[in-house]
């Protein structure tokens, strides 16, 4: 009996061996094809260098906040290649927080990216997460082993605007995508904080972006973005908030982040990371294919 449970063991540790790296390698195959899609729909940037000329008639926190981050003539972001460390609340409603790492690459123009998550979703059991906007639309993908799909959702409407404003408000990270040029309206609201516009395609979303003492973007807030609650979405108030600015190629950008549902009992914390690293491509420069590739850290 020993040995058949000892053989029993072993069959069942090679079978779990074995999916699990069939997982992964299906993963990371479903990630280049993403990825592929996302360079696919990319345009070119222009104009190529930053113009301090076009701040003139913004807002006045507005143009703080550009002569604090970046420095006229530099050259603006085509690509971003950004990994995190952080933790995820998969509870709904209190703190189910389980740590994750990703790697994320950014497109500044047609704006996208793709989000590649692995999170300790369970005791040896990895959850593989996609949460991307490719092409104007939404997809959110979530698979145990990279295998077992625990949710699928891709298409345009509010799932795609929803996206659209993640990209929105993580350009704190890439700033020179928030420029007038580049298709950012921005109104003023009052000396620390300015409602801005973007659109692509037949999508239009706003952030109240607010900004700290020094200049920087330290929160942004939207009316509605579409929560995913029990399989369907629900329209809801969301915020995100930045800090730990540091200079990076020049620019200044913040390393630390949080995302949160803003529910009428206050504030529901979903996502906190770090940037671990970040890389950028510009418009004068070529992007190569290994930089639109998903990497060993996340995987």
């Amino acid at each position: 009996m020993l040995r058949i449970l000892l053989v029993l063991l072993l069959v069942l540790a090679a079978f779990w061996v074995a999916s699990a790296s069939y997982g992964r390698r299906r993963w990371r195959q479903q990630t280049r094809d993403l990825r592929a899609r996302l360079a696919a729909a990319a345009h070119p940037v222009q104009p190529s260098v930053v113009d301090f000329r076009e701040l003139e008639a913004l807002p006045a926190p507005v143009q703080r906040y550009f002569r604090t981050v970046l420095t006229d003539a530099q050259p603006l972001i085509a690509a971003a290649r950004v990994r995190h460390r952080g933790h995820f609340n998969m509870s709904e409603t209190g703190a189910g927080w389980r740590p994750f790492r990703s790697d994320q690459l950014v497109i500044t123009q047609r704006p996208g990216f793709d989000w590649n998550a692995r999170v300790a979703a369970l005791p040896g059991v990895p959850a593989r997460a996609h949460d991307a906007y490719v092409a104007g639309e939404g997809l959110l993908e979530v698979s145990l082993l990279g295998l077992v799909p625990v949710a699928r959702l891709r298409g345009g409407g509010e799932l795609a605007a929803g996206e659209l404003v993640r990209f929105f408000a993580e350009a704190a990270c890439y700033p020179t995508a928030l420029l007038p040029s580049q298709g950012v309206r921005w109104e003023a609201r009052d000396d620390r904080s300015a409602l801005a516009t973007l659109e692509d395609g037949g999508l239009s979303v706003q952030l109240l972006f607010r900004f700290d003492a020094r200049g920087m973007i330290e929160r942004v807030c939207a009316e509605s973005r579409a929560r995913l609650l029990d399989g369907r979405k629900v329209p809801t108030p969301w915020e995100g908030r930045f800090g730990d600015y540091a200079r990076r190629d020049g620019m200044w950008v913040p390393l630390v982040g949080e995302a949160a549902w803003r529910l009428p009992d206050g504030p529901h914390p979903y996502w906190r990371g770090r940037i671990t690293r970040i890389d950028y491509r510009f418009a004068d420069s070529a992007v190569p294919r290994a930089f639109l590739e998903q990497q060993r850290h996340s995987r």
